[in-house]
């Protein structure tokens, strides 16, 4: 059964989650990220979220879109296809964060549907946050690929001014899905993978972005991850455990107050995992 286009437009009831300093370092370790912004207690109220830790306070936000059976998502067939996040503030311990869904569009192609999702993330002073775009891909059956995992060239642009590789623990999934509440089988068990039409279990796109995101912030960033306003990413093959993979980020066009960087990420065979990756970073 198709997506249920008379869902466009649903908006669904704002939910509540606490930030702790338990549980963004839960999350920063889970993509082995040592920033000192996000350990260092030598100050009060000096310890802040990593820029990824936004999807946890809005995932049961997430969920409660793709569980909807008025939506009719198939949620094993279902992958995480494009994610965009735009950032006003840090998070911090102490945060009460308010979400709010609303499904922006449904749209059919040759090998399944994107469904986007935005989340609006307000904290406990009615100050926004983050607003998310999260876009579901869901694969027709039998397609062997994602959409995204397209055969378009990769544009011409020189050498990368910074080049990060980052290796997959073998229990990278299970660290990120007890610390980001993403519990999707695909990424825990490979029975499950495997009735997915995986071929074993995968690491969770966001697990991935957040990875590109600590490369981010390392380089560009100089290891101040306050700097990021913006990140988006375009999933197009899926990363496994025991791999590493490689994120290449690209000077571009700077806009009105912030710097702009172009990146990508392959794994240790040079195809790429992530393209389309555009990073914000104020100056």
């Amino acid at each position: 059964m198709p997506l249920n286009k008379a869902c466009i437009g649903k908006q669904y009831p704002p939910i509540e989650a606490a930030v702790t300093v338990e549980a963004l370092q839960k999350y920063a370790r889970a993509y082995d990220h040592e920033n000192p912004f996000f350990f260092d207690q030598s100050q009060p109220g000096a310890i802040l979220a990593p820029p990824m830790f936004g999807v946890v306070p809005i995932w049961q936000s997430i969920v409660k879109v793709v569980t909807d059976p008025e939506v009719g998502a198939d949620l094993l067939r279902l992958v995480h296809g494009e994610h965009d996040v735009e950032i006003f503030q840090p998070m911090r311990p102490g945060d009460w964060i308010t979400s709010t869904a609303t499904i922006r569009s449904i749209e059919a192609g040759a090998t399944g549907e994107t469904m986007a999702i935005g989340i609006s993330a307000r904290n406990q002073r009615g100050e926004p946050v983050q607003n998310t775009v999260f876009t579901a891909f869901i694969r027709s059956f039998g397609a062997g690929r994602s959409e995204n995992d397209s055969k378009e060239q990769e544009p011409r642009r020189g050498e990368p001014i910074a080049v990060m590789s980052q290796p997959i623990a073998a229990d990278q999934t299970f660290r990120y899905s007890e610390a980001s509440g993403d519990l999707n089988p695909i990424h825990l068990d490979a029975n499950v993978a495997r009735m997915a039409g995986l071929p074993g279990i995968i690491v969770h796109g966001l697990c991935t972005m957040a990875f590109c995101s600590k490369a981010i912030i390392e380089t560009v960033c100089q290891g101040d991850p306050r700097r990021v306003r913006r990140l988006r990413v375009r999933f197009v093959r899926p990363v496994f455990p025991g791999q590493t993979i490689t994120t290449r980020i690209w000077a571009a066009d700077p806009l009105a107050d912030r710097s702009a960087f172009e990146f990508d990420a392959v794994n240790q065979n040079g195809r790429a995992v992530i393209r389309g990756g555009l990073a914000e970073i104020g100056v």
